[in-house]
């Protein structure tokens, strides 16, 4: 099998990023005797074949297109979801805080739409192992679509767990076995002893979040187990800017809240912290009522239907089919699988 290629010229089984005049982006995986159609003319995959990384092509219609390998981050922002995924910035961050390692053993919950699955991939390298936990097989199904669409294949070092963290993580990863734990859930104060027990002394737990109640509940949870570090919270924000010649000024928009991360570090059996003070009384105690007015729905995000999220799925699956098919062919373009 051949795995779609990083760098050098392009070749048959390479997802290139095609510019166009406007902006207009069109993503293809290269194949012999490919075409990409549009209103301003026809652009021959063969052309691409063999020419270096950022070149400028003419299709039929004499457009000009520039031709790039998608970075991560472009794949990550236009592949189809199931669940809302990590943007880059949060994913940058996450990778940042929890000291992700090549080698590490890594395990996330839940597994969403694959985007944080990716960068952990490439973080840990092949001598890592990732686990992915997820309850929805649909949205498992997309997560590992996806990451075969940009990998060309599912990696041995990577597998997803169906289920529920607190019952699976036991079953799957011995006390003290997992370098880094990330978990991107509602609810993340729920798993915390079952990762407290599966993470390395000196190990991170990083909680990705979407509000300040949920924030609140996961601190106060894991300083109340005595088995971590004081949690440490934080939010990215990315504004961009406009830079041309002497007009250097911010961007009218920017990427502002996503989500918050509280990061925290696991103690060695039996260390007692060092007592932190705390000017304000903290309301330690939660109800269900507290936990209802900050869910997804509550707070007006969007949830996708389960029409929807078949629809995707099947995309998903369509382009790790084609991905598959087309590393499968090799750089020549013919089918090798057989040989």
């Amino acid at each position: 099998m051949s795995v779609p290629g990083l760098r050098g010229p392009f070749r048959y089984g390479d997802r290139v990023q095609l510019t166009g005049p406007k902006g207009r982006l069109h993503t293809v995986t290269l194949r012999e005797g490919g075409e990409l159609h549009t209103h301003r003319g026809v652009l021959r995959h063969d052309d691409l074949v063999g020419l270096p990384d950022g070149s400028v092509v003419r299709n039929s219609g004499d457009a000009e297109y520039l031709a790039l390998r998608p970075l991560l981050r472009d794949f990550v922002m236009s592949m189809p979801r199931g669940a809302a995924i990590v943007y880059p910035k949060d994913a940058a961050q996450i990778l940042a805080q929890a000291d992700v390692f090549p080698g590490a053993v890594v395990v996330e919950a839940g597994v969403g739409s694959g985007a944080l699955s990716l960068w952990l991939l490439r973080a840990i390298g092949p001598t890592g192992r990732l686990i992915s936990f997820e309850r929805r097989e649909e949205f498992a199904e997309v997560a590992e679509a996806n990451v075969t669409t940009f990998l060309g294949a599912v990696p041995e070092n990577w597998r997803i767990e169906l289920g529920d963290l607190t019952q699976r993580l036991p079953e799957t990863v011995p006390p003290g076995g997992a370098d880094r734990v990330i978990l991107d859930m509602l609810a993340p104060w729920e798993c915390i002893d079952a990762v407290g027990e599966a993470l390395v002394p000196g190990g991170v737990v990083v909680c990705y979040v979407a509000t300040a109640t949920q924030l609140s509940r996961a601190a106060e949870y894991i300083r109340g187990t005595g088995l971590f570090t004081e949690p440490e919270a934080s939010e990215t924000m990315v504004r961009g800017w406009h830079v041309e010649g002497l007009a250097v000024r911010p961007d009218h928009r920017m990427v502002a809240h996503t989500g918050f991360l509280l990061a925290a570090r696991r103690l060695a059996p039996g260390a007692v912290p060092p007592d932190v003070r705390r000017r304000a009384v903290r309301k330690t105690a939660y109800g269900d009522e507290d936990v209802e007015l900050w869910t997804p729905g509550a707070v007006g995000d969007r949830q996708i239907t389960d029409k929807n999220l078949r629809k995707r799925a099947r995309d998903a699956k369509r382009a790790a089919d084609g991905a598959r098919r087309a590393a499968a062919a090799g750089p020549s373009g013919d089918d090798s699988s057989n040989a």
